[in-house]
């Protein structure tokens, strides 16, 4: 099992909403903006543009020293050296995940809302749980929904806290006084006119102590 003080998580985590063509454009602005941790996430079977983008995707991440993180797909997030792995209830087993990556990976579990599974996956080893959706989704419309009341009971198990589901910043402060350590955020950071700006805003909200 990994140690729970090993990783640290606070701030915008970023989940990319590919494909479009102007991927690192966005996400580079995501990252000047302040993102603390990014997602790439294709749920499309174009296996050599997605290796040919989280390849370029790593690097980026790399030079702004912001582990990049691989939805779902283990052996991508093998084959260019992420720094880890998200899984959610339809992806790999978490344990094949970890001895394909390695002790040092960081993997994280979503836990939809679902106090048990974030248990589960705490004993197992996981690296951070994520939560939601705490508000409607766009990304995932019929996401069942979590509630605040779950990131203050799962604070007991220790890891970082990943809010996720509809969040924006005029909702995200409820969310990290709540117990969050991170809001993932999709459609309003990268569907944003400017996407350094919202990061920024995002970015912002982590800077202040919790209420």
């Amino acid at each position: 099992m990994n140690d729970p003080a090993s990783f640290t998580l606070r701030g915008l985590y970023a989940i990319t909403d590919g494909p479009r063509a102007d991927l690192l454009e966005v996400c580079a602005a995501a990252l000047d903006g302040g993102a603390a941790m990014m997602q790439y996430r294709d749920k499309t079977a174009d296996h050599a543009r997605r290796l040919q983008e989280v390849h370029a995707l790593q690097a980026l991440c790399a030079r702004h020293r912001v582990p990049l993180i691989v939805n779902d797909d283990v052996e991508l997030a093998a084959a260019i050296g992420a720094a880890g792995v998200h899984l959610g209830e339809d992806d790999a087993a978490f344990e094949t995940a970890r001895a394909r990556l390695g002790a040092d990976a960081i993997i994280g579990v979503s836990c939809y809302d679902s106090l048990e599974r974030a248990r589960r996956f705490a004993a197992a080893g996981a690296d951070y749980l994520a939560f939601g959706a705490f508000f409607d989704s766009s990304t995932k419309p019929l996401a069942r929904h979590a509630t605040t009341q779950l990131l203050h009971d799962a604070k007991a198990l220790r890891l970082p806290l990943v809010a996720i589901g509809g969040i924006t910043t005029d909702n995200a402060r409820s969310l990290i006084d709540a117990g969050a350590d991170a809001v993932a955020v999709i459609s309003a950071l990268f569907g944003a006119r400017d996407v350094r700006a919202a990061a920024r805003r995002f970015a912002e909200l982590f800077e202040s102590p919790r209420s």
